[in-house]
């Protein structure tokens, strides 16, 4: 039966656990140091409930901002990188545990930043050391016996690219483009051709095989024809020839699935872009390519904080909608919220709700004012200075702003779309939602901004907002924040966009 490796952060479950002793051992000495050797910490309430803080903060700041990925493969200077961003955030996570539990006069601060010091120096020693100690154990451990099968000139490739700490060694090599059995090939012997691989195979010992053929692994067109062509020419059903079954990499892996013999295909898929995993589709086993890909857990825990963050957002919005809205009626009768169609996720269309900030006629001025557009490119429309908007009029050639001005640089106006948060068509953060007009100009790349929810802030707007006027310039940072996402990655852009928004830096 073969043994999966584990996925994810449990992955790392070991280098977790660690971390979450050195945690408390460093609060002990941290304790100790500030309050005289002997005392423990957990007889103190206030400090035991603080020890429960630092470890499920610990747990979550592992899991969620994923710290320990790639721990394993990582050199001195990320390890001590990832080592310092570990014991920030737990730090962070306590400061604001204290703060809105209003107890931080019971606690010594000295502790605590003595505690996250020795957090960071004992996680980062520890790490190289344990990594050490893998090392030494791996190299006494079993191995499973991988078999190779690849072309001649990908065998360097294949060999030099494995990591000591994975879980098999190569003990063979089968070439797939020419017989040569019995030779030596970058520090691998030849077992078998493709002719006989099956027997060998069947005979020897061999608990895995890795195929990994040269043909059209260098894809130039990002089409998923081509990945489809790259299976059926690579791995295609057994073929025959005079009667006979020729000898080919296709029926070798069909000979291996009739041993029940684990078969790991290497398929070209870096080459097409993004991730890939395999699942099951309408009862068929498929091989699946996305741009990134969420799970269950991440898209529960981005969910629970949008139905936080609508909640207080929206009770935000009643208040300003209370206090801007008569002004907004006296200088410019109408309703005070104003209500557009735009587009969503993948091309979903939904009510987009924004507090009034233009006259109403802005639509229809919209296009005399298009030769003015900032956005060189038309694929968004931006004024310097916006004469649709409430109170913005020129008077003997000065401007002269209002109303209308005033809440939008304060991004007042952005609140009610906290209402679209609350319904599930908006996120906290995501791409903001095109009009239909832009929509309708989109080119193939375009369209990937549409591939998440859209959201209230992201990327781009925490990128100086104000000062990117070119449109493919905006693409870019939306789709780095799709390739990226994770819920570390939507919690560090909220709290640059509240940065943002108290320094009034960003808005238009």
């Amino acid at each position: 039966m073969y043994k999966r490796s584990s996925q994810g952060w449990l992955k790392h479950i070991d280098f977790i656990l660690w971390d979450l002793i050195i945690l408390q051992v460093s609060y002990i000495l941290g304790y100790m140091i500030r309050h005289g050797w002997g005392m423990w910490p957990y007889l103190r309430p206030e400090y035991r409930s603080l020890a429960v803080i630092m470890v499920a903060g610990d747990v979550l700041v592992s899991v969620v901002f994923n710290t320990m990925h790639n721990v394993v493969r990582r050199g001195y200077g990320k390890e001590l990188t990832a080592s310092l961003k570990q014991s920030i955030l737990v730090l962070v996570l306590m400061s604001l545990y204290l703060f809105s539990s209003q107890a931080g006069d019971a606690y010594s601060r000295i502790t605590i930043y003595l505690t996250a010091g020795f957090h960071l120096l004992f996680g980062f020693v520890f790490r190289l050391l344990w990594k050490q100690l893998i090392r030494r154990l791996n190299r006494n451990k079993s191995k499973a016996s991988m078999i190779l099968v690849a072309d001649e000139n990908s065998v360097e490739k294949v060999v030099t690219k494995a990591f000591e700490l994975d879980g098999f060694e190569y003990a063979g090599l089968i070439l797939s483009n020419r017989d040569a059995e019995g030779e030596i090939i970058h520090g691998l012997k030849v077992v078998a051709n493709l002719s006989n691989a099956a027997d060998y195979i069947c005979r020897g010992w061999v608990d895995e095989v890795f195929v990994y053929p040269e043909h059209l692994t260098d894809l130039k067109e990002e089409t998923y024809d081509l990945v489809e062509d790259y299976i059926d020419d690579s791995y295609g059903s057994q073929m025959k020839t005079r009667g006979e079954e020729k000898a080919s990499v296709g029926r070798l892996i069909a000979q291996c699935r009739e041993m029940a013999m684990p078969v790991h295909i290497r398929l070209p898929i870096s080459s097409v872009g993004g991730k890939s995993f395999i699942e099951k589709v309408g009862g068929y086993n498929v091989l699946t390519i996305t741009a990134n890909f969420a799970e269950p857990w991440q898209l529960a825990v981005k969910r629970l904080m949008d139905i936080l963050g609508g909640i207080v957002g929206s009770i935000f919005a009643l208040i300003v909608i209370a206090i801007v809205g008569p002004k907004i009626k006296k200088e410019s009768p109408g309703p005070v919220l104003f209500k557009q169609t735009r587009i969503g996720l993948n091309g979903k269309r939904f009510k987009f709700y924004k507090i009034r900030s233009m006259y109403l006629d802005a639509e229809e001025r919209k296009k005399e004012l298009m030769e003015q557009n900032r956005v060189s490119d038309g694929m968004m429309f931006k004024l310097d200075f916006d004469p649709r908007i409430i109170g913005n009029k020129i008077v003997d050639g000065k401007q002269i702003t209002g109303i209308g001005e005033k809440i939008r640089s304060s991004s007042l106006d952005e609140f009610p779309q906290f209402f679209n948060v609350l319904k599930g068509d908006m996120s906290l953060v995501g791409t903001r939602p095109p009009t239909e007009d832009e929509w309708e100009k989109y080119q193939y790349h375009h369209r990937a901004r549409l591939a998440t929810k859209p959201g209230l802030t992201g990327m781009w707007q925490v990128s100086g907002r104000s000062k990117i006027t070119n449109f493919e310039e905006v693409v870019r940072l939306d789709t780095e924040y799709i390739n990226s996402w994770s819920i570390g990655l939507d919690i560090k852009i909220l709290m640059k966009t509240v940065k943002s928004v108290l320094k009034h830096e960003g808005a238009m």
